[in-house]
């Protein structure tokens, strides 16, 4: 009887984990392996990671969005954000990025024409949530990056927003997807505003294991991350990080990349 507990079931079934391992792959495969191992850090929900303040909701989102960019890699992208009700539904322009697809030094080019930057857009009402709007502005730029694979991410189209989730957490925003995968809908009416949520694909549970494989990769210690993760996801993220320790096979595939550095093609 005292053995009846220690058999848990895993925290997510097989073909779950399997994906996120072979879309963590997919990512080292096509995007800098060299730059993860090295550079790519852990982008806490905090005012050290988020400095500064401004009087206007443009403002803050600016502020958010120049952080982002500046994390993921690609200060030197040409980009502008604009409001989600202003963005027309014409096809975004083609863009060449000069240089690396990611280059933690690289300089914004101010004389790029506006109608010729990738337009990024944001949900005013979610400056009131601002790890959701971190996850989306993340989320969108891994969408364009992920246009730039030389390989088809595993699963298909089908999975297309979820692997692209999953490209953003591999750019250091795991904290952000986890946190913001879910928010209760309960209590009265002006408690929930459905404007400041996110769209997630990724589960609480998914995104938080995708965390996970992250931080054993970077050697990042659980006190360094559950410290910042809601409060029901702290436990999820312990166990996930005890599961991922033991799968040594597909820990070896993947810490095999830190030996090598692989370069992504630099158009758009």
């Amino acid at each position: 009887m005292f053995g009846l507990f220690q058999n848990r079931a895993p925290l997510l079934e097989e073909n779950l984990s399997q994906w996120l391992f072979d879309a963590f792959t997919w990512a080292l495969e096509n995007f800098e392996a060299d730059l993860f191992y090295k550079e790519t850090v852990l982008v806490l929900p905090n005012n050290q990671f988020f400095p500064g303040r401004v009087n206007s909701v443009d403002g803050m989102a600016n502020l958010i969005f120049d952080r982002v960019k500046h994390y993921a890699g690609i200060n030197h992208w040409p980009t502008r954000i604009a409001d989600h009700s202003s963005c027309s539904l014409l096809p975004p322009p083609q863009v060449e990025i000069k240089g690396a697809l990611r280059d933690p030094n690289g300089v914004p080019d101010e004389t790029v024409p506006q109608e010729l930057r990738l337009i990024i857009p944001y949900n005013p009402q979610q400056i009131n949530n601002p790890e959701g709007m971190i996850a989306t502005y993340a989320h969108t730029l891994a969408h364009y990056m992920g246009q730039m694979a030389q390989t088809p991410p595993p699963g298909g189209t089908e999975y297309w927003p979820h692997v692209t989730e999953l490209l953003a957490i591999y750019l250091g925003f795991g904290l952000m997807f986890a946190n913001s995968a879910f928010t209760h809908r309960g209590g009265c009416g002006s408690c929930y505003n459905p404007n400041t949520v996110r769209d997630a694909y990724l589960s609480e549970q998914e995104a938080t294991y995708a965390l996970a494989i992250f931080a054993v990769l970077k050697d990042i210690p659980n006190s360094s991350v559950t410290g910042h993760l809601k409060s029901h996801l702290r436990g999820v993220y312990k166990r996930a990080v005890k599961e991922i320790k033991q799968r040594t096979d597909d820990l070896t595939r993947l810490q095999s990349f830190s030996q090598n550095q692989h370069r992504s093609p630099s158009k758009a």
